[in-house]
């Protein structure tokens, strides 16, 4: 490991380590978010998933940073893809279950607070079923036009008062790398099964676990922007 990779990772350590030995500083976490989910949402989302493309950076290109890259405007894009995804997650909690129901398993909804079952399994899988076959391609269609667009700008923050040219960068896209790659392989083998995990967990643990799996989705997308670039 090199210098400026122990640099790095003990950044990150010295930044999550409080919470999980100070028992009033994660109590602290867990009351607002609790209370606050959508701003906790922007804030994990902008932090954790920005950090997962930086590392993907320095994996593909051996640099954590590179001109043009953009830090700030990705976490602000993160950041609002994070409202998104607590939107959906709420959405999605109520409308899996919703149609277990309506075919036929009346508890659907009930069994996801009780013990670990089949029932319960089953609903949780319906939740990221539904959320990834419907929110995770337009998710991560909308990160690569913002990707583009951000790198059109080198990275300045000036790409946030010019509007898209959301035509030419879809003209642009490698549509085989983006559906082979980020779609067809990464939603039904890992996406779904992680998000089922997810949706196993207590909602509290559901948020961390998310948080957590940002990670790995900046670290996809941005091996997907880099394959597709190279």
């Amino acid at each position: 490991m090199k210098k400026q990779d122990l640099i790095f990772f003990t950044i990150i350590v010295l930044i999550f380590l409080p919470f999980f030995i100070s028992d009033p500083l994660y109590n602290f976490y867990v009351r607002f978010n609790t209370s606050h989910g959508f701003i906790m949402s922007f804030l994990k989302f902008a932090i954790l998933a920005t950090y997962g493309e930086v590392l993907g950076l320095r994996i593909r290109t051996g640099k954590y940073h590179l001109d043009g890259f953009g830090l700030f405007p990705r976490m602000i894009v993160w950041g609002f893809l994070g409202l998104t995804i607590k939107a959906a997650f709420i959405s999605f909690s109520a409308g899996g279950p919703a149609i277990l129901a309506y075919l036929g398993m009346d508890q659907a909804a009930s069994v996801l607070a009780g013990e670990l079952s089949w029932g319960k399994l089953l609903a949780a899988f319906s939740i990221s079923f539904t959320l990834n076959l419907t929110f995770s391609p337009v998710l991560m269609t909308f990160h690569r036009i913002s990707d583009t667009h951000i790198m059109k700008f080198g990275g300045r923050m000036r790409c946030f008062i010019n509007p898209p040219d959301v035509r030419n960068i879809l003209e642009g896209f490698d549509w085989k790398m983006h559906w082979d790659f980020v779609l067809w392989k990464s939603i039904p083998f890992f996406w779904i099964p992680a998000h089922t995990v997810t949706f196993l967990l207590p909602v509290d643990f559901q948020i961390l676990f998310a948080a957590l799996l940002g990670v790995v989705l900046g670290v996809i997308l941005a091996f997907a922007a880099g394959r597709e670039t190279d």
